[in-house]
C-alpha cells in the first residue's frame, strides 16, 4: 500500500491564522471592556445609562395671587400649545397623513385662529435646517401657546394634517382688568436649554417673581431601545415644588366698585388720566388702587398707557388737596383763628402775586370761610402765622418729600420746594411742589387716625403652596403722630364742612346715608418747559367717612375730563360717591352708626357657654352666630382684646352639627368666615351681599352636599329692583 504523502496547505493555514487573529483580538477586546468598563475612553455603563435611563420633567405651578378674602386674582390654568409636524415621516399611510400636507392651506387657516399672519405661519411650515431637510415639527413661539380649550377646539373639529396639540400651564388674570398696574403680568420664555419658563414682567409678578416662580419635579425611569417602559424597572419621582401664595390687602369687591366707576367715568368725560385709591385708616392696608389708561394682563392691549404704576412711580401738583395739611399745622400749633378775618383775592410776596380760584375773592372774609372756599391767600396768611420753617417740619412729618416704604418698587419721593418765599407759600395750597397719591394716602391717615400715621402696604403675608404655612406675616407699622388727636378731630370736622357749608366747595360729595370729611383739589397741570397749560386742570378729593371714626379713606383724581358744563368735581364724585357707598355697606358699617358710633369691648369666650355668650353680646349690641349645635365654646372670630362697631359679627364654634343660618345680606367677608369655620361645602356665586340660599335658614346639614349661596352687589340688586320711570316722568337735577 502505497502511502499518502503529507502536503502542507498554505491557503488553510493563512485562514487559520487570520481568523484566529481576529479571534484573539475578539477575546483581548471582550476581556479589556470587562476589566476596565471603558470604550473609547467613555464608561459604558454611563452611555447604556443615557441611552435607555429617561427623564422627564413635572412642571411646577406658579404661585397664586389672592386678595385678603382668598379670592384668586392670578392664577396658573390649564391651556394648550400648538404642534405642527411637518415630516412626511410621521406618515405611514398617504390616505391618512400625520403630518402638514399643504402648508399654504394650513397657514390660512390657523392664522384666523391664533395671532401670527398667515405669511410668518407658512414660513414657520416650509423653514429647512442647515441640512436641507424639513425638522420632524416646529412650534409658533408665544402665539402658539396659552391657547384656551374653545379655540383648540375649534381648531381640532377642522382635521388638519398633522397640527396636534400638546397641554400646557397659562398665567390666567380671571377679573379682566382688575389692578392691573398693580398686578402686572407674567409671560413665558424660551430657554437655551429649550424649556420654558413662566416669568413675572411687571408689577408684582416681576417684583414677587422669585417667590412665586416653583420649581419643576422630575420623573426618572427606564426605557428599550424602542423608548418602550420596561416592566419591573426601577422609577424615581421628584416631586414639583410649586411657588408661594400671596395674599394681597386688596378686597375684591372694593376693587371691583373702583374699577365699574371708573370704567363709567371714562366713557363719559374721556379724561387723560384717573388714579384711585381706597386704604383702612387704621392699619394703612390698601384695599384698592387703580388708573386710567389701563390695560387687560391676558392681552396686554393698551392705548396711550405708561407702564408705571401712577399711584407710587409718578408725582403730580396736589392743588388744595394740600391745604388739608396746612390747616392740621395751623391747628398743631394754636394758630388756626377759625372766626378772624383777612381780605381774600390776592397776596403778594416781594414782586410776585397769587390770587383765589376766582381771581377776585370774597372782600373780608374768616378763615374758616376761607377754608370752606378753597382759597389760597387765607393759606398763605396762615403760613405767615405758622412760620415757614415749621411749616416745613410739619410737612416731614407727613412724609412728605420722601418714600412712604411701601412694598412695592420704584416708589417716587416728590418734591417740596423750599428754596423761595414764593415757593413755600404756594406749597401750602398744593401748587409747585409734587407729591405722590400714596403720600397724600399716608398723610390722612394721620388726620382719620386720630394722629397716628400708618404706613400704607399691599402684602397682607406669603403662604407656602405646599404646607399652608406662613413664611411672611405683614402688620400695621406705625410712621409717627404729627398732630395730635385732638388735632385730627377738629380737622375733620372742618373737612366735613366743606361739604355741609353754605360756602362749601365739595357739595358734589355728599352721602345721604354717612357723612363724608374730605377736600377737593384742583391743580393746573405744569408745562414740560415751564409755567401751566391754560385751562387744563387735575381734578381730585382726598375724603374719609363716616367723618367722626373714619372706615375708609379714599384719593380720587381725573385730569383733563371732557366736561359738559358741569364743574370739574362732578366727575370725580361720580367715582367717589358710589365706591365709598358700596364699600362701607361691604364692610358691614352700617349707616346707624353713623350717628352715633358705639364701641363693644369684645373680651377671650373660649371655654364658656355659647348660649350664654350669645345673650351677652348680642345686649352689647353685636350680632353673635354660633356655629355648631351649642355648649362650649371652642373658638371664635374675632379674637379677644378687639375693640368692634355696634352691629358687627361675632362667630362662636361649638361641637356637633351646624344648622344653617339666614345669610340674607351678609357680605361676603362674613360668609366667608362662616364657610372657613364651620367647613361646610358653601359654593359662593357673584359678590357684594347675600340675596339667596339654596339650603333653608335652620335646616341641620349632616353630610358634604355642596349650598350654594348667591350673592349681588348694591348696583346689580338696584338695576333689578327699580323700575324704569313711565313716560312723561322726568327726573328733577338740582344745578348747584
Amino acid at each position: 500500500m502505497k502511502k499518502k504523502r503529507f502536503r502542507f496547505q498554505w491557503g488553510a493555514f493563512l485562514l487559520l491564522v487570520f481568523y484566529g487573529g481576529l479571534f484573539f483580538l475578539l477575546f483581548t477586546r471582550m476581556v479589556t471592556l470587562q476589566a476596565t468598563g471603558e470604550a473609547e475612553g467613555q464608561a459604558l455603563a454611563a452611555k447604556a445609562a443615557a441611552k435607555y435611563n429617561k427623564e422627564s420633567a413635572i412642571t411646577a405651578n406658579r404661585g397664586k395671587i389672592l386678595d385678603r378674602n382668598g379670592q384668586v386674582i392670578a392664577e396658573d390654568t390649564l391651556s394648550y400649545r400648538l404642534i405642527a409636524v411637518v415630516s412626511d415621516k410621521a406618515t405611514t399611510d398617504e390616505k391618512n397623513p400625520h403630518h402638514v400636507v399643504d402648508p399654504e392651506k394650513t397657514a390660512e387657516v390657523l392664522a384666523e385662529y391664533i395671532p401670527m399672519k398667515k405669511e410668518d405661519i407658512y414660513k414657520r411650515l416650509t423653514k429647512l435646517r442647515s441640512d436641507g431637510t424639513l425638522p420632524y415639527q416646529v412650534e409658533f413661539g408665544v402665539a402658539g401657546r396659552g391657547i384656551n380649550h374653545e379655540v383648540m377646539s375649534k381648531i381640532k373639529d377642522l382635521k388638519l394634517p398633522g397640527i396636534l396639540f400638546v397641554s400646557d400651564l397659562k398665567r390666567y388674570y380671571p377679573n379682566g382688568i382688575f389692578a392691573s398696574h398693580l398686578i402686572g403680568f407674567a409671560l413665558k420664555e424660551d430657554n437655551e436649554d429649550g424649556t420654558v419658563t413662566t416669568k413675572g414682567k411687571m408689577g408684582l409678578e416681576l417684583t414677587y417673581d422669585k417667590e412665586l416662580t416653583g420649581v419643576n419635579g422630575k420623573v426618572k425611569y427606564q426605557t428599550d431601545a424602542f423608548s418602550y417602559l420596561l416592566p419591573n424597572s426601577e422609577k424615581m419621582v421628584t416631586p414639583a415644588k410649586d411657588g408661594d401664595n400671596i395674599y394681597l390687602t386688596i378686597d375684591k369687591t372694593i376693587q371691583s366698585f373702583v374699577e365699574d366707576a371708573m370704567t363709567q367715568v371714562e366713557k363719559e368725560y374721556n379724561p387723560e388720566s384717573m388714579i384711585v385709591v381706597v386704604a383702612e385708616p387704621k392699619t394703612g392696608k390698601i384695599l384698592a388702587m387703580s388708573q386710567r389708561p389701563t390695560f387687560n394682563p391676558d392681552t396686554r392691549d393698551s392705548t396711550n398707557m405708561k407702564w408705571l404704576n401712577a399711584v407710587t412711580e409718578e408725582t403730580m401738583e396736589p392743588g388744595s388737596t394740600m391745604k388739608t395739611f396746612t390747616l392740621a399745622s395751623a391747628i398743631d400749633t394754636d394758630k388756626w383763628a377759625p372766626y378772624d378775618t383777612y381780605m381774600s383775592g390776592q397776596y403778594t410776596v416781594h414782586d410776585r402775586t397769587i390770587r383765589d380760584h376766582n381771581k377776585v375773592g370774597w372782600g373780608q372774609i374768616s378763615y374758616l370761610q376761607g377754608f370752606q372756599r378753597s382759597s389760597n391767600t387765607a393759606m398763605a396768611n396762615l403760613l405767615k402765622s405758622i412760620g415757614d420753617e415749621v411749616f416745613l417740619d410739619y410737612l416731614d412729618k407727613f412724609g412728605f418729600g420722601k418714600k412712604t416704604g411701601i412694598d412695592l418698587p420704584n416708589e417716587a419721593t416728590g418734591t417740596i420746594l423750599s428754596k423761595y418765599p414764593i415757593q413755600r407759600v404756594t406749597t401750602t395750597y398744593g401748587q409747585g411742589s409734587t407729591v405722590t397719591p400714596i403720600q397724600l394716602i399716608q398723610a390722612m391717615t394721620a388726620i382719620a387716625n386720630d394722629g397716628k400715621m400708618m404706613q400704607p402696604y399691599v402684602i397682607d403675608k406669603i403662604v407656602d403652596s405646599t404646607t399652608e404655612k406662613t413664611i411672611q406675616q405683614h402688620e400695621p407699622v406705625e410712621k409717627g403722630q404729627p398732630v395730635s388727636a385732638d388735632t385730627a378731630k377738629q380737622v375733620r370736622e372742618l373737612l366735613a364742612s366743606t361739604l355741609t357749608s353754605e360756602y362749601g366747595t365739595a357739595k358734589d360729595f355728599v352721602l345721604d346715608e354717612y357723612q363724608v370729611a374730605g377736600k377737593t383739589g384742583t391743580a393746573q397741570i405744569p408745562k414740560v418747559n415751564g409755567g401751566y397749560l391754560s385751562n387744563e386742570y387735575l381734578y381730585s378729593f382726598l375724603g374719609m367717612a363716616p367723618y367722626d371714626d373714619p372706615q375708609l379713606i379714599m384719593y380720587v383724581s381725573v385730569e383733563k375730563p371732557k366736561l359738559k358744563g358741569e364743574l370739574g368735581s362732578v366727575p370725580v364724585s361720580k367715582i367717589f360717591k358710589p365706591v365709598m357707598l358700596n364699600s362701607l355697606k361691604h364692610l358691614n358699617i352700617s349707616p346707624d352708626d353713623v350717628q352715633h358710633v358705639d364701641h363693644v369691648d369684645l373680651n377671650d369666650y373660649t371655654g364658656q357657654n355659647a348660649e350664654a355668650i350669645q345673650v351677652e353680646l348680642a345686649n352689647d349690641g353685636l350680632n353673635p352666630i354660633i356655629v355648631g349645635a351649642g355648649g362650649k365654646i371652642i373658638e371664635q372670630y374675632p379674637k379677644g382684646g378687639q375693640t368692634l362697631v355696634k352691629g358687627n359679627f361675632v362667630f362662636l364654634k361649638t361641637e356637633g352639627d351646624i344648622a344653617l343660618p339666614n345669610f340674607t345680606d351678609w357680605s361676603l367677608r362674613n360668609l366667608l368666615v362662616f364657610k372657613s369655620m364651620s367647613g361646610l361645602q358653601i359654593e359662593v356665586v357673584g359678590e357684594g351681599f347675600v340675596v339667596s340660599q339654596s339650603v333653608s335658614a335652620g335646616t341641620v346639614i349632616s353630610d358634604n352636599a355642596p349650598i350654594v349661596v348667591k350673592l349681588k352687589t348694591p348696583a346689580e340688586s338696584f338695576v333689578q329692583d327699580v323700575e324704569a320711570p313711565s313716560e312723561g316722568e322726568v327726573e328733577q337735577v338740582d344745578d348747584e
